[in-house]
């Protein structure tokens, strides 16, 4: 009997190690404390809504797939110009530019359309609101990585007066 409540006290042992080592780990990598900035503190990344996200992907499929792909992809050429000097649509995943802009300029260039002068991209106001426009961001944040999704927080945040970029 001993033998036996020793073997299960090890291996619990284990488990508890492996899990606080885990644990630990997952706090240092994805860190949800507030940070400080030049004196300022900035909230921390926000959680994904993945019911909002479910949504996105239904709005997205119906309204920027034929332009943006069905998995994000974008055009292969996207960086390239056409004879019209316009660009490509470009991804939404990780490979594209999207993540280096902060929520608002994303969310007025859905509602408000692209540059004419470079993009066909058409204006989404009085076609979708604000929810709408909403989810399918929240969507397209559900496709880029961990490190894609930290530094458009930190553009967001920086752009929206949080905090002074050095």
């Amino acid at each position: 009997m001993n033998k036996r409540m020793f073997l299960i006290f090890m291996l619990l042992s284990i488990v508890g190690i492996f899990i606080a080592g885990w644990l630990t780990r997952r706090e240092t990598e994805f860190n949800l404390e507030p940070i400080t900035i030049n004196g300022k503190s900035v909230p921390p990344l926000p959680t994904l809504d993945a019911i909002l996200a479910l949504s996105g992907e239904e709005l997205y499929a119906q309204y920027c797939a034929e332009c943006h792909g069905t998995k994000l992809e974008g055009n292969a050429s996207w960086q390239q110009r056409l004879p019209d000097g316009k660009l490509p649509p470009p991804p939404q995943d990780s490979s594209g530019h999207t993540w280096h802009h902060p929520d608002d300029i994303l969310f007025d260039q859905i509602r408000s359309g692209g540059n004419p002068s470079f993009s066909d991209m058409p204006p989404y106001q009085g076609i979708l609101n604000n929810q709408e426009i909403s989810a399918i961001l929240e969507f397209i944040k559900s496709s880029w990585g961990q490190e894609e999704r930290e530094f458009q927080w930190w553009i967001t945040a920086t752009s929206n007066g949080n905090i002074d970029i050095p």
